[in-house]
């Protein structure tokens, strides 16, 4: 797909201002009908992609165009059913997952993906309310859905059934499946600077943390080799398909300005503070973030929910770790530490293990240590 940016114009950039229009974020004294990708379009993409978890830049690439289609669907305008090979996405998907959850039945995560596990719960749903357990949500189901109150109540559901899951999982990595993703890989190197490989530094972290995670009794793999290089879609299916317990990908950072540094973890979640949302997955990056920040003299930038398309499709909680900017000098100065990075793939595991500890277990951040 083309992507489209501030000063182009034509049919595509006209239907882009139309689904602005009603996702409410262009105002409605643009003048309907231009076809200019101006600044005012420029600013409401931006608020767009602030409000669904998206990367900000003001671009209408696959991604946003993607959510920017979502927004269209509410719940009953079509019917669902799930599809194996191209399953329905969108806003009204949302709306059915939050509410099958607020009615106690369990599609996992509202993700806007209608899935297998949807089916499910849906199936399920129409089994108690006496209308055909098909899987569609046709016309009796949609009735049915809307005459029926919420019988799960206390704080959010998703949060609730997640942190059940922690308790039920047991307190130790023993047995647990931990997917490590080395980003990018093959001809694709990230960020270089002055000889030093985002590629082979994340794939050295990630190596680090693979034998202290198998020392500690998890399986832990990794998703590509050192030539590799799987498409986003490619490394969530093999975490899917391995069934990972938590998913950790490591990246680093960069940018034009080189006085741009430090860490930053990110999880899934919309952006503003709403479903869709990763309880277990915000937590996680909690723990990340905290440990790095911790254990090493990079800078604290926060975590931040994101609907990134890997961050999405994964089935298991997961974080996106930017470990430090690489245009950045002291950031380049310690990653090419091998020293350092041990300490980096140190504070994940502690992270990872903190995960599964009560709370009166948990010594605290930057406390526990554990054997490479």
């Amino acid at each position: 797909m083309s992507t489209f940016r501030l000063g182009d114009r034509g049919a595509a950039v006209a239907e882009i201002r139309a689904r602005l229009r009603a996702a409410g974020v262009l105002p409605a004294s643009a003048a309907r009908g231009a076809d200019g990708y101006d600044e005012t379009v420029d600013r409401a993409v931006r608020a767009f992609q602030q409000q669904r978890g998206l990367r900000v830049d003001g671009v209408v690439g696959p991604q946003t165009f993607r959510a920017l289609d979502e927004t269209r669907w509410r719940l009953g305008d079509r019917l669902l059913h799930y599809r194996v090979t191209h399953p329905f996405t969108g806003d009204d998907v949302v709306m059915l997952q939050r509410r099958l959850m607020e009615l106690g039945f369990d599609p996992q995560r509202c993700d806007g993906i209608f899935g297998a596990e949807t089916e499910r719960a849906l199936r399920e749903f129409q089994r108690n309310v006496g209308v055909p357990a098909d899987g569609t949500f046709g016309p009796a189901t949609i009735r049915a859905v809307q005459q029926l109150r919420r019988s799960v109540v206390g704080g959010r559901p998703g949060a609730l059934r997640d942190s059940e899951a922690l308790h039920r999982a047991g307190r130790t990595l023993t047995g647990k499946t931990v997917v490590v993703d080395p980003g990018h890989g093959g001809d694709d190197e990230g960020w270089v600077v002055d000889g030093l490989c985002e590629r082979d530094v994340v794939f050295d972290v990630a190596a680090r943390l693979e034998g202290r995670l198998a020392a500690a009794g998890a399986h832990a793999f990794r998703t590509r080799s050192a030539d590799g290089d799987p498409s986003e879609p490619d490394r969530a299916a093999f975490a899917n398909a391995a069934e990972g317990d938590l998913y950790v990908a490591l990246h680093l950072d960069g940018s034009a300005q080189r006085s741009a540094q430090g860490v930053a973890t990110y999880y899934y979640g919309a952006g503003n503070g709403t479903e869709p949302h990763s309880s277990t997955g915000e937590r996680l990056a909690d723990l990340v973030q905290h440990e790095l920040v911790a254990r090493t003299d990079l800078v604290d930038c926060r975590t931040q929910a994101k609907s990134w398309e890997l961050l999405r499709l994964t089935r298991m909680p997961m974080v996106w770790v930017e470990l430090g900017h690489l245009t950045n000098e002291h950031d380049a100065a310690r990653l090419a530490e091998p020293g350092f990075r041990d300490t980096v793939a140190e504070a994940l595991h502690a992270a990872v293990a903190r995960l599964y500890l009560p709370a009166d277990e948990d010594p605290g951040t930057g406390q526990l240590r554990l054997p490479a």
